[in-house]
C-alpha cells in the first residue's frame, strides 16, 4: 500500500519504549515513551552507544547482548539509564529482516502495582504450598485404593475395560508422582531432564484429554517430522500439555454456542535463532523446540492477561488459577519459556511452549 506507515512512524507511535539500533550499536531512532521511561532527552539518546544508554546489571560484560544477531528476550532484569535509579524491566531485542546488524529494542517497565501484586502473590503461594504439603499425604491414601480397584477390574475379559483400567493405573501413578513433586514445590531443586522424543508425551496427554475433559472437542495434531529430541522431564511435559489442553477445553465451554465448532490444535515447529536470557545471570538458553496449543475460544479477559501465569489468577468462575501457574513453573524448571498470544484476526488463543534441544 502506498500509504503504509514506515518503520519510523511505527516507532514514534508505539506506546512501548522503543529504540532502533544500527550495526555500530548506535541509536538511530527512538520515541517519546523511551524518553519518558529513561528520563533522557531525545537528543541525548540519538547517536549514543546502546550499551552505555541501557546498562544492564549482571549482564553487560558477561554476555554479548548487543552484538548478537539472534532475537533475545530478557525478563526481570535490572536496568540503569542516565542518572535514574535501577528499574526492573523486560527487554526484547529483534533483528530487522533484510537489514544486517539493525535491531529494534523495546523496554517494558514493571509498574509498582505489579511489583506489589507479585509480592502478595508470592506470600500467598508459600502459604498454599504449605497446605499442599499436608494435603499431599492425605491424597495418596485414596489414590492407592483407586489403583487397587482398577487392577482388580483389569483381570476381567473385556478388552475395552482392560484398556481403560490400564489408563486409570497409569494416571494414578502419574498423579502420585506429581504429588511427590508438589511436596518439594518450594525447593529450588531442578527437574531431572534428558533428551526425549516429545511426540509420545504429547500424544499421551492428548489421549487423556480426549478420553475425559475434552471428549466433545476436536483435537488435531500437526507435527514437524524433522524435530529433534528436546531436553525435558517426560512427566512434567505430560502435565504441562494436560494443563494447557484442559485450559483450552474449559475456555471453549465459555464461548458462544452460535460460534464455530470447538477446536483445539496442537502444532510443533523448529524455530531458528530463538533464545531467552536465563534469570540469575545463567546466560542465554537456545529454545528452538516449539509446541503450540491453539483453541478457537473467546480468549482471556483483558484485565488478567498481564498476570495470566500468576497463581490464583483465573477468568473461570469455578477455577483456582493454579493450572497455568504450574505450567509456567514446570516449563521454567526445564529452562524453557511459555507465553500467551491472542490472534484476533483468526479468533484464536495460542499458548507457545519453547524448550531447549536435547543433545545426545
Amino acid at each position: 500500500m502506498d500509504n503504509a506507515p514506515s518503520l519510523s512512524d511505527i516507532v514514534t507511535a508505539s506506546p512501548v519504549a522503543t529504540l532502533v539500533v544500527g550495526p555500530d550499536n548506535r541509536v538511530y531512532n527512538t520515541n517519546v515513551s523511551a524518553e519518558t521511561l529513561l528520563n533522557m532527552a531525545r537528543s541525548a539518546i540519538i547517536g549514543s552507544d546502546i550499551s552505555r544508554t541501557l546498562r544492564l546489571a549482571d549482564i553487560d560484560g558477561r554476555y554479548d547482548v548487543w552484538n548478537s544477531e539472534k532475537p533475545l528476550a530478557a525478563y526481570d532484569v535490572q536496568l540503569h539509564a542516565g542518572r535514574t535509579a535501577a528499574m526492573e524491566v523486560d527487554l526484547m531485542i529483534a533483528p530487522i529482516p533484510d537489514h544486517d546488524g539493525w535491531r529494534v529494542v523495546s523496554v517494558h517497565a514493571k509498574s509498582e502495582a505489579q511489583k506489589i501484586a507479585h509480592r502478595r502473590t508470592a506470600g500467598g503461594t508459600r502459604s498454599a504450598m504449605g497446605a499442599a504439603a499436608i494435603l499431599a499425604h492425605e491424597i495418596k491414601n485414596p489414590l492407592s485404593g483407586i489403583r487397587g480397584a482398577a487392577q482388580l477390574l483389569e483381570t476381567g475379559e473385556d478388552e475395552g475395560n482392560s484398556a481403560l483400567t490400564r489408563l486409570i493405573c497409569n494416571e494414578v501413578d502419574r498423579i502420585a508422582a506429581l504429588i511427590d513433586r508438589m511436596q518439594d514445590f518450594t525447593t529450588e531443586r531442578s527437574l531431572v531432564c534428558k533428551p526425549e522424543n516429545i511426540y509420545p508425551l504429547i500424544d499421551r496427554a492428548a489421549e487423556i484429554a480426549m478420553a475425559g475433559f475434552a471428549r466433545e472437542v476436536k483435537i488435531s495434531r500437526s507435527y514437524d517430522p524433522s524435530l529433534p529430541f528436546a531436553l525435558v522431564n517426560g512427566d512434567a511435559l505430560v502435565q504441562i500439555m494436560i494443563n494447557l489442553l484442559k485450559n483450552a477445553a474449559e475456555a471453549l465451554v465459555m464461548r458462544e454456542r452460535s460460534g464455530p465448532k470447538p477446536r483445539i490444535r496442537i502444532m510443533t515447529a523448529f524455530r531458528h535463532g530463538m533464545s531467552v536470557m536465563l534469570p540469575g545471570g545463567k546466560g542465554n538458553a537456545s529454545l528452538p523446540i516449539e509446541i503450540l496449543v491453539i483453541d478457537n475460544g473467546p480468549g482471556v479477559p483483558d484485565h488478567i492477561r498481564d498476570h495470566l501465569f500468576n497463581p490464583f489468577i483465573t477468568g473461570k468462575r469455578s477455577g483456582q488459577g493454579l493450572g497455568l501457574a504450574l505450567v509456567d513453573k514446570l516449563v521454567r524448571d526445564m529452562n524453557g519459556f511459555v507465553q500467551f498470544q491472542r490472534d484476533e484476526a483468526a479468533q484464536e488463543t495460542i499458548f507457545r511452549v519453547l524448550l531447549p534441544i536435547g543433545m545426545g
